[in-house]
């Protein structure tokens, strides 16, 4: 997926983006908290409806009686990368984390589409926030933040722009799937072909259609909204990072809050785990409670 869409963003490239000096790791990444042998850690299969069907997901639900803060976290395409080391370590920090799997994808029923993504994350907030899923789950529905990986990280910036009710988005390494769509077909296609492992409903052909839809689904079009949230854009050295930071910077003009930090560690943040982890959770830590 890298390379066509580092192509197409390459007219946005306006230099490195802000570096910061790492922080000391916060005790939740290394460390479990203490038992609370009347409300232990836990987590709960999700059967959550969008589209007719319901998709797949997996709630990471905190220590303590709650309600907990909340992420909710976005795979990218196809989603082989989950960050589930990170939904681990917000759980221990006293936060829910709750993993999903797009129609379509990674045994959730239903047709993949990039478009049905965004009502999946929608169909995901709307399910939390829920009075008796919200109960449930033990989730603090006006503290609730969308987060998402590579194509996730679009998927974040296109339903948080949308949704003013959200503490806070972050994108991670986030690819604007609307810098492909006036792509030649032939790179569409050859884009679509390399990530449909794990995706159902779909051809090559059939994907390299959809993303040709997608250019009012950009980055500039969720900057207006993305300037009423708390953001946090973390980028790294895949190529994708010029998009980000110009979203970023554009974000910022518009008045909103926004943060950014480029590590230099690939895509999928394979050397820097812990980094991501603790840029994330002292992120969170700025959130109004």
């Amino acid at each position: 997926m890298k390379s066509l869409l580092l192509a197409a963003c390459a007219a946005l490239a306006i230099g490195s983006g802000a570096l910061a000096q790492p922080a000391r790791p916060p005790a939740a990444i290394f460390t479990d908290p203490p038992v609370d042998k009347a409300n232990p850690a836990r987590s709960e299969v999700l059967h959550i409806p969008s589209g007719g069907v319901q998709i797949n997901g997996l709630a990471y639900i905190a220590a303590g009686p709650g309600p907990h803060p909340t992420v909710i976290l976005a795979h990218g395409l196809p989603g082989n990368e989950k960050n589930l080391d990170l939904a681990q370590a917000l759980r221990r920090a006293g936060w829910n984390a709750v993993t999903f799997n797009y129609r379509g994808s990674w045994g959730s029923p239903g047709d993949f589409s990039f478009k049905g993504n965004l009502d999946d994350a929608r169909a995901v907030l709307a399910y939390v926030r829920a009075p008796e899923n919200a109960k449930r789950l033990q989730v603090e529905t006006r503290r609730l933040v969308l987060m998402g990986h590579s194509m996730g990280g679009w998927v974040t910036s296109q339903v948080a722009a949308s949704d003013p009710e959200l503490a806070g988005a972050a994108l991670i390494s986030a690819a604007d799937m609307s810098a492909p769509s006036a792509a030649p077909k032939a790179q569409r296609v050859a884009l679509a072909a390399d990530n449909m492992e794990a995706l159902a409903g779909v051809t090559a052909e059939s994907m390299a259609d959809q993303i040709a839809t997608l250019g009012p689904y950009s980055f500039a079009a969720a900057t207006p909204g993305l300037a009423k949230t708390r953001l946090l854009v973390l980028t790294s050295d895949d190529g994708l990072a010029p998009g980000a930071e110009t979203l970023f910077m554009n974000v910022k003009k518009a008045g909103g809050r926004a943060a950014i930090v480029h590590v230099a560690t690939d895509h999928s943040w394979n050397t820097a785990r812990i980094r991501l982890e603790t840029e994330i959770l002292n992120w969170l830590g700025t959130l109004p409670k």
